[in-house]
């Protein structure tokens, strides 16, 4: 089985977040591989990766950072792959992390998801992959499906809840 995401991050203290990228990919069958990588302390490394995930298949490379929040930058300028950044709240509430990953220069696009946003990055990445993938397409289509059950459920127990005021 070989990946076609790559989660990326700038150390493993930001595993606890993309944990949740990880189960998304997995829930959608979509093989994966995660590393840590750094732009400031592995460069390199982290050029070599970028480099050459073309070549190894790679499909969309999701890469958290904090703080500077360099990491998906640099790789997206080193690879035609797309490049789904996941600021870290790492200090300053993650503000730092999303400004650095969002603010990139003209001809460098890193889509960037919340802070802390890793299932929405593993979702964006799952239907980048289904646009070339019908089976995965229907996939996503239930997922967003059982989105909308869970809202209508969630309004039937609201539904519930008394309240001498309460209207509905």
């Amino acid at each position: 089985m070989e990946p076609k995401v790559s989660i990326i991050m700038g150390s493993t203290s930001d595993l606890p977040v993309m944990e949740a990228a990880a189960r998304i990919l997995n829930d959608f069958e979509i093989p994966f591989e995660m590393n840590a990588l750094s732009a400031h302390r592995t460069p390199d490394v982290v050029e070599q990766f970028a480099k050459g995930a073309h070549a190894r298949g790679i499909k969309v490379i999701i890469a958290a950072a904090g703080m500077a929040a360099h990491l998906p930058g640099v790789i997206a300028a080193m690879t035609p792959i797309p490049v789904i950044g996941v600021p870290i709240n790492a200090s300053l509430d993650g503000l730092d992390s999303l400004l650095a990953i969002v603010q990139m220069p003209p001809g460098i696009p890193v889509a960037t998801v919340a802070i802390n946003g890793s299932g929405n990055a593993a979702i964006l990445a799952a239907q980048i992959i289904a646009s070339g993938d019908p089976q995965l397409m229907t996939k996503l289509i239930a997922f967003k499906e059982n989105l909308k059950v869970k809202i209508v459920d969630a309004n039937a127990e609201l539904s519930k809840i008394k309240f001498p005021y309460k209207t509905n």
